[in-house]
C-alpha cells in the first residue's frame, strides 16, 4: 500500500462519526494515514475513534469534535490538527444532513441548516485547509456529494441544491489551486446503506428493494447493478482519488451509484 502515497500523511475527514465518513476515515487509517476525525457528535466520534485505535492494526486516529459550519471553530481546529498531527495532506469533506420534504413545507430553518452543513461546511473546512496546502504546494481534496446534485428529485430540493453547490465549489477550488498542485475532486454516491438512507425507507424490510427498483411516480430510476452501495464502496473511490494513483486527476465528479444516473 506504500505506493499509494497515503502512508504517513495527515488526513482530515469530516462527518467521521458514522456512515460514509467513518468508512473513509477507517480506510485512510488502514492505508497508513494519521487521521483527524471531525464531527459535531462528540460522543459518537470518540466511540468510533476508540474502535479504530483498539483494532488489531492499532490504527492512527484522533477525534476533533467541531461544527463544520462554524468558521472560527474550524480554523482553530485545523490549526490544532496541524500542530498535533502534522501538515494536512488530505482533506475529505463528508459531513452532511438530509431533511426531506415537499418544497412548500420546507421551513427557512430546514433550508438554512441543510446549506450550513452541506455547502457552507465544505467551504469553511476547505478554505482553512487549502490555505495551508497552498503554502506547501501539495494536497488532495475530495468532497462527497450526491448523484442528486445533477438529477432533480422529488422532496429533496434543499439537499440536492446544497450538494450541487458543494460540487461546483469543489471544482472551482480545484481550478484556483491547480497551480499549487492541489487536486480537488468529487465523489457522488447514490443510494448507500447508511442511517441517512434508512431514514428514507417506509419499510425496513423492503426499503433496499424499493431503492433498487426505483419509483416511476416520483420520476426516480432504479439501480442497474441491482443493489445499493456500502459505505466501503464510497470509501474505496475516495481513497483512489486522494492517492498518488490519481495524481493527474482533478476537477472530476465520480458517481458511485450502480449506474443509477443514466
Amino acid at each position: 500500500m506504500d505506493d499509494w502515497g497515503i502512508k504517513g500523511k495527515t488526513a482530515l475527514v469530516t462527518g467521521a462519526a458514522q456512515g460514509i465518513g467513518a468508512a473513509v476515515a477507517r480506510a485512510l487509517a488502514e492505508y497508513g494515514a494519521r487521521v483527524a476525525a471531525m464531527d459535531r457528535d462528540a460522543a459518537k466520534l470518540e466511540a468510533a475513534v476508540a474502535d479504530w485505535r483498539g483494532s488489531a492494526d492499532g490504527l492512527s486516529a484522533r477525534a476533533y469534535p467541531a461544527d463544520v459550519a462554524d468558521s472560527a471553530v474550524v480554523e482553530q481546529t485545523v490549526g490544532r490538527i496541524e500542530e498535533e498531527l502534522g501538515p494536512i495532506g488530505i482533506l475529505v469533506n463528508v459531513a452532511g444532513i438530509l431533511r426531506p420534504g415537499p418544497i412548500a413545507s420546507t421551513s427557512d430553518e430546514d433550508w438554512a441548516a441543510t446549506f450550513a452543513v452541506n455547502a457552507t461546511g465544505v467551504f469553511c473546512v476547505s478554505r482553512s485547509v487549502v490555505r495551508r496546502m497552498a503554502a506547501r504546494r501539495s494536497g488532495a481534496i475530495v468532497t462527497v456529494g450526491s448523484n442528486a446534485s445533477d438529477v432533480p428529485r422529488m422532496h429533496m430540493a434543499a439537499y440536492a441544491a446544497s450538494k450541487a453547490a458543494a460540487t461546483m465549489f469543489t471544482k472551482c477550488l480545484g481550478l484556483e489551486y491547480a497551480e499549487s498542485r492541489i487536486r480537488c475532486n468529487v465523489v457522488s454516491p447514490g443510494s448507500t446503506d447508511t442511517a441517512m438512507q434508512r431514514a428514507l425507507w417506509q419499510d425496513e424490510a423492503t426499503g433496499e428493494q424499493a431503492a433498487v427498483a426505483g419509483s416511476p411516480e416520483t420520476y426516480k430510476l432504479g439501480i442497474p447493478l441491482g443493489k445499493i452501495a456500502t459505505p466501503a464502496d464510497i470509501a474505496d473511490a475516495v481513497v483512489f482519488l486522494v492517492s498518488d494513483r490519481a495524481k493527474h486527476i482533478t476537477l472530476q465528479n465520480l458517481r458511485v451509484d450502480g449506474g443509477a444516473t443514466l
